[in-house]
């Protein structure tokens, strides 16, 4: 590999790093409903685990509330058992046609819980980006060895493999920091 290709790929890799811990942001609950609280939530459909946006149109008429509409008018009582098996702590309300889900007011106790769990997250992506250093840069010392870059290209590739990781987990840093804000001033 030569040296735009060990940097392309780092970077790609780290990108796909932040926006899995994005993703993983956006499951996290704040004091207020919002379509991301039951992204991550499966239900069964006919037997095969389906994810809830795949099978229903997901909205947010008030502040504290998410109505969930599926396409399929008999896979409520599936929807509602699917939120209730899953670790939201949140009772979901049928009428027959639509799903609600009243958001309730977070405690302090759970606000800090959902914090400490950001903090976990977030080292989670750190661990990832530096892996994917550690990666690049075996990449870049074989190369070396491979003699398809010398030894100063390797330690350029190196020291651009470290402003990229710092980039990256900047940006999750970034992103914790916001998230624990909205988590806490709710």
């Amino acid at each position: 590999m030569d040296q735009a290709e060990i940097l392309l790929d780092a970077e790609e890799r780290m990108d796909k790093a932040v926006h899995v811990f994005q993703g993983q942001l956006q499951g996290i609950r704040t004091g207020r409903a919002t379509p991301g609280l039951v992204d991550s939530i499966r239900v069964d459909y006919y037997g095969s685990p389906t994810p809830l946006k795949q099978m229903a149109n997901v909205s947010v008429p008030e502040p504290q509330q998410i109505l969930i509409r599926p396409f399929d008018a008999q896979m409520v009582g599936e929807i509602a058992k699917a939120i209730q098996a899953s670790d939201m702590g949140l009772a979901p309300n049928t009428d027959g046609r639509v799903v609600r889900l009243n958001i309730p007011p977070l405690s302090t106790e759970r606000r800090r819980q959902l914090v400490s769990r950001v903090k976990e997250l977030a080292e989670e992506a750190r661990i990832s980006i530096r892996n994917i250093r550690r990666d690049a840069n075996k990449h870049a010392d074989q190369s070396e060895k491979d003699k398809v870059m010398g030894e100063d290209e390797r330690d350029d590739t190196k020291d651009q493999i470290q402003e990229l990781t710092k980039k990256f987990e900047g940006k999750v840093n970034s992103m914790a920091d916001a998230k624990e804000k909205d988590v806490m001033d709710e």
